[in-house]
């Protein structure tokens, strides 16, 4: 029989730590959180100190009884929650829903499932750490205070089904601002200017960019101020000015950290941040590894901190340094510091075996699972290699024009510069294409003494751009340099206020709707402070003062809720209703003639009749991609498999077969016929035999 109990949050481990730990010790799962605040009620007294009312969560009673039997078994209790204030809270409230308060109770934690780190967390058992609880109980606490008070009123105000989020509605104003910065933006002019020159020797053209003077950097901002220009440089003389040769380097990257895993798998992989995190988890709790058995493959995904432990340094060091020799392996490789308190019990995301290369896992991941692994195991080697060398060359060029002016008067200058890689370093692993090409040409003999012959110019208008639209990779990185949510936050985050339609996402860019704008002016105009980015960030400060023990957390529920619950009462007063009206589509209802609205329900768009409760038809929504059908016509649209994989086909269906799974982009294969699909940068033929390939011009 056991000795021994552990307890996990999730069932994907137990069977992994299981089999490290051996006959001696059960391990079960509480399946996440036991216990929480009441959903039908505020969940704390505010006249008795705040003090929070927990209660066992719906559905989590057999669990709680399986555990309590378990527990009565074993001599010792070992609670193995994540390593995170979540965990902590976890295990806290596992000790109280199983009154173990009687028995011998550890806590463990460990960075990576693998049998050393599970073992060695044995070694170092400790008792809970009540600061991490309270930092959570006050996080818990202050988002119900905004949530539970405020979301009311919005239903109230504008309609049923919305939310109000101490996070999410912070999230949600960063995102208006933008588009109010974006609609007040006026394009601004300029015009960029070279001059080609063939230099005697070589096949390639130097081009050279406009520059200014030798004294002052210029922008051309209209074509009447560049016509000045070329005017005076009619009969220009073109001579070597200088020539500056150096070396340029560039720094590996820091291994990857929970905002930063989420920002490259959206450049680098199109995957949204939930989509990450989902699959990072997977990876963390327990791959069947063929060779290995089933074990974690890379440490926990919720961290800040880019520190790697010496273990995983030295294993670094000697893989690189087997696989790519010792100029490449750089030894202890760099931390971020930026001032910002971090969980530093965390390490870096990172492979728990660094031999565990992708190709050896790829028969054992799901294509999603190895590309994301595979985008880890390699920032994580990269991020122990030495950096990457540059050779750099600037020309400048100066053309003199008439010699009855001065010298600065007469004279215009170019400079055209270039690099080389002369040693890859980290980015023989980690690096975009077009990092390792050459930024430019420059003839390897050219000198101060090198005859130039003009060519032609080239001259292109442009205007000043708006500030990008946030993606969600954007927006991460914005909530994490101002300080606003923590790693685990990031994600849920976005998926919420997509959820509750404040923002919708095409083609990776995020825009406010109708609603989201009615909402964050509520909150803007209502709640402030709850809005206000320095304050939010302040307010993250804190939290992590409770966690470190230099602050109480009920200091900070109790300074908060009373101006919280003043400007609900005004504001319940005060607002006035908004009425948002549903989108009115094209279909007709066959039942009573009217034109059917866009609803919203748990599996997304769907198409209501507007005379409900008198008439209750409804039908599914088809979203139209503004393409005909090669085949009879009519609209192509998106449907879903029952699987809720994306096709396209035709509106008539079935009577119309039409289908493909790739988006048809409206042209014609010019070979057969046949529709052309998108495909990343290119256009491909649907028809197979074709195989007639076209691509755009922006990938």
């Amino acid at each position: 029989m056991a000795k021994y109990l552990v307890i996990v949050e999730s069932p994907a481990k137990v069977k992994t730590i299981k089999k490290f730990l051996g006959s001696n010790y059960e391990v079960s799962a509480s399946n996440g959180h036991v216990r929480d605040m009441p959903k039908s009620q505020l969940g704390f007294d505010a006249a008795n100190d705040y003090e929070p009312k927990y209660i066992t969560i719906r559905g989590k009673g057999d669990i709680l009884a399986k555990l309590r039997k378990e527990v009565k078994k074993a001599e010792k209790v070992y609670l193995a929650t994540d390593p995170d204030r979540e965990g902590e809270a976890i295990s806290w409230h596992l000790l109280k829903a199983l009154k173990l308060e009687d028995k011998k109770v550890y806590r463990i934690t460990f960075n990576e499932i693998t049998k050393a780190a599970v073992k060695e967390s044995l070694k170092n058992a400790r008792e809970i750490d009540m600061d991490l609880v309270d930092a959570q109980q006050a996080r818990r606490m202050l988002d119900r205070m905004v949530g539970y008070r405020i979301s009311p009123l919005l239903w109230a105000k504008v309609k049923r089904g919305l939310s109000a989020g101490r996070v999410q509605s912070v999230a949600l104003r960063i995102i208006c601002d933008r588009e109010e910065e974006i609609n007040a933006f006026i394009p601004e002019e300029y015009w960029t200017f070279s001059a080609l020159f063939a230099v005697r020797g070589e096949k390639n053209l130097l081009h050279a960019k406009y520059y200014g003077t030798p004294k002052n950097k210029a922008t051309i901002t209209s074509e009447q101020e560049l016509e000045l220009i070329k005017n005076e440089l009619k009969d220009a003389s073109y001579r070597i000015a200088d020539i500056k040769k150096g070396e340029r380097v560039k720094k590996a990257p820091l291994p990857f950290i929970t905002s930063t895993l989420q920002q490259e798998a959206s450049k680098m992989l199109n995957y949204s941040t939930q989509k990450t995190m989902r699959l990072a988890q997977q990876l963390y709790e327990g791959i069947d590894v063929k060779g290995y058995g089933t074990v974690g493959v890379i440490t926990y995904l919720r961290t800040d901190s880019t520190r790697v432990s010496a273990e995983a340094e030295k294993s670094a060091a000697e893989y690189i340094t087997s696989i790519y020799g010792s100029d490449y392996a750089a030894g202890t490789g760099a931390e971020k510091k930026d001032g910002k308190k971090i969980q530093d019990a965390h390490e870096a995301i990172r492979p728990t075996e660094i031999q565990m290369t992708p190709s050896d896992l790829k028969d054992s991941l799901s294509r999603d699972q190895f590309r994301l692994y595979q985008l880890i195991w390699r920032r994580f080697v990269a991020s122990r290699m030495n950096p990457a060398r540059y050779e750099t060359v600037s020309v400048l060029i100066d053309a003199d024009c008439s010699a009855t002016q001065s010298y600065e008067a007469r004279t215009h200058r170019f400079s055209v510069s270039a690099s080389k890689v002369v040693f890859d370093g980290f980015m023989s692993v980690y690096a975009d294409e077009e990092e390792k090409e050459e930024s430019g040409i420059i003839a390897k003999t050219i000198s101060l003494s090198t005859s130039l012959t003009w060519k032609e110019f080239e001259q292109r208008q442009h205007f000043t751009q708006p500030p990008p639209h946030y993606t969600e990779a954007s927006l991460v990185k914005s909530l994490e340099e101002l300080g606003i949510g923590r790693p685990s936050t990031y994600a849920p985050t976005i998926t919420t206020i997509m959820a509750r339609r404040y923002v919708i996402k095409e083609n990776k860019s995020l825009y406010i709707t109708e609603l989201g704008e009615v909402v964050n002016r509520i909150m803007r105009d209502a709640f402030p402070t709850i809005v206000d980015v320095n304050f939010t960030a302040n307010l993250e400060a804190l939290l992590d003062g409770v966690e470190e023990g230099s602050v109480n957390w009920k200091t900070v529920v109790s300074n908060f809720y009373p101006d919280l619950d003043e400007a609900v009462t005004i504001a319940e007063k005060e607002l006035e209703e908004v009425e948002i009206a549903d989108e009115v589509s094209e279909e007709v209802c066959e039942v009573c003639g009217r034109n059917m609205v866009i609803k919203y329900g748990p599996h997304g768009k769907f198409l209501a009749c507007p005379g409900f409760p008198e008439c209750r038809n409804t039908k599914p929504y088809l979203e139209k991609i503004g393409v005909a059908c090669p085949k009879c016509g009519k609209d192509i649209v998106v449907r879903k498999t029952k699987k809720g994989r994306r096709y396209y086909g035709c509106i008539d269906n079935p009577d119309c077969d039409f289908m493909v799974w790739q988006k048809p982009s409206g042209e014609k294969c010019p070979e057969c016929g046949s529709a052309l699909l998108e495909k990343g940068n290119k256009l491909v033929c649907a028809n197979e035999n074709c195989g007639h390939i076209k691509t755009t011009k922006n990938p």
